[in-house]
């Protein structure tokens, strides 16, 4: 913008300029012939009593031998009445015959130059006329001129320098304050809240400072009116679940099925107690991290219980080394969990599913969870609000949001099998992660030998339960 304002100040400057010099340049050049030639016609009018009052050749001779001395380079020539030449050597032009017959005086262009003649009267007994002509050359006439030329050049060259130094100073005035508010605008848009535009510069720059100040302290005061709302209303989960828990406890029937409906209790107080914190804080607050590997094998094994119950092949495939990932511990086991509980909730009993971790060449990791189900209905289930099984449609677009929080993406495909397949892309981790709370306990299935706890709780790199 800064350039544009220069370029436009300079163009403009330039045509004022133009229009002012070049009338003021060819005036100083008129200016110069009319000096040059006013000052030979008052050169040769003073030879001209002379002519009339001396009576010898010879004396008018040294006369004009003396004034051509004086100015060699404007040569004085007088033509007798009698047709004897006195001074110079100059042709009889038809300027000299015009200035003798109409006893007048003439201005011709001669080769080189301008040349004047006189006519002066009276000459001799018979009043006869003579001619003295002088010559002007074309040096004489544009002295000065090119001198008067680059004068105002160099005068132009100033006026449009200052012109560039103000303009560069005024746009500067105006470039800064918009600057600093698109700083402020970019900042606001990579989620720094806090982010003010200095109040400067012209009135209207001003004004938009202010506007824009002004809504990054509404959006402020909304999403905290929005992160408080949701903690209110997930606050009021507690109570129907102090109640529920109080229901489990009260089961006599079947200890088993008493600690699992307390378990999957305290599991769903755990989750609200985090959705609280997560809703109340504050946006951009730094950058979390976690361990795929531990939280994909943590969730597996959370669903492996109720893979058995419903008799379907379950195989989970996880490298032996740590994979770190840019999103937060619970972020993306609920992104796990809302894909495993897709293929319970729209495959039928039975049907068998897999879920894969492995590392990204870019750093990051790949998980992937397929079935052999019916697959997606939709080319585009992941859209929100989007759903053909009577779900809220909200699950694969909250995983999506979560891969593409962290620079990542969510895929929808076929598995081998014919059924659905699910591909999310994590970004990699910005510092070390730390290994994964272990808080949520996992589902226990109906069944309690010894042999199946040790298959259930073994190392989660890479089991198969049938």
């Amino acid at each position: 913008m800064r350039l544009r304002v220069i370029l436009l100040v300079l163009a403009i400057g330039s045509l004022i300029l133009v229009s002012f010099m070049l009338p003021l340049a060819l005036l100083l050049r008129t200016f110069a012939v009319d000096n040059a030639l006013s000052s030979a016609t008052i050169r040769v009018q003073l030879v001209a009593p002379l002519v009339a009052t001396l009576n010898h050749t010879s004396d008018l001779q040294v006369a004009v031998d003396q004034v051509n001395e004086q100015n060699p380079s404007e040569p004085v020539t007088i033509f007798m009445p009698s047709g004897q030449r006195i001074g110079a050597n100059a042709p009889v032009s038809p300027g000299v015959r015009l200035a003798e017959t109409a006893g007048k005086s003439y201005t011709e262009a001669a080769p080189g130059g301008v040349a004047i003649f006189v006519a002066v009267s009276g000459i001799g007994p018979k009043q006869e006329t003579a001619v003295i002509r002088t010559f002007v050359p074309n040096s004489r006439l544009r002295h000065g001129v090119v001198q008067a030329w680059l004068l105002l050049g160099l005068v132009a060259v100033g006026l449009l320098a200052m012109a560039v130094i103000v303009a560069a100073q005024l746009s500067r005035s105006l470039v800064r304050p918009l600057a600093n508010v698109a700083t402020a605008a970019e900042r606001l848009a990579q989620g720094d809240l806090t982010a003010r535009a200095p109040v400067e510069g012209p009135p209207e720059i001003r004004q938009v400072s202010n506007g824009l100040n002004r809504l990054a302290a509404r959006i402020g005061e909304l999403l905290a009116h929005e992160r408080e709302t949701l903690a209110d209303l997930s606050h009021r989960l507690r109570t129907p679940l102090t109640a529920l828990r109080i229901d489990a406890e009260s089961l006599s029937d079947d200890e088993e099925v008493t600690t699992r409906v307390i378990g999957d209790v305290d599991a769903l107080t755990r989750t609200v107690n985090e959705i609280i914190a997560e809703a109340r804080r504050p946006a951009g607050e730094g950058t979390a991290t976690s361990d795929a590997t531990a939280v994909v094998g943590e969730r597996a094994a959370y669903w492996r219980a109720l893979a058995e119950d419903q008799e379907r092949w379950m195989t989970v495939d996880l490298p032996p080394f740590s994979v770190p990932v840019r999103v937060a511990e619970q972020d993306l086991a609920a992104c796990v969990d809302i894909l495993l509980e897709n293929v319970f909730a729209h495959t039928p009993d039975g049907t068998a599913f897999s879920v894969r971790a492995s590392p990204r060449t870019a750093g990051g990791a790949w998980i992937v969870v397929s079935d052999n189900g019916p697959g997606f209905s939709h080319p585009d289930s992941s859209r929100r609000g989007l759903s053909s099984a009577g779900s809220t449609g909200l699950g694969l677009d909250i995983a999506r949001r979560i891969a593409e929080g962290s620079g990542g993406t969510l895929t929808l495909g076929r598995s081998p099998g014919g059924g659905g397949a699910v591909t999310i892309g994590l970004g990699p981790a910005a510092r070390q992660v730390r290994k994964p709370r272990r808080h949520i306990k996992p589902r226990r299935p109906h069944r309690n030998s010894q042999a199946d706890d040790d298959e259930l709780f073994g190392p989660p790199e890479r089991f198969r339960t049938g």
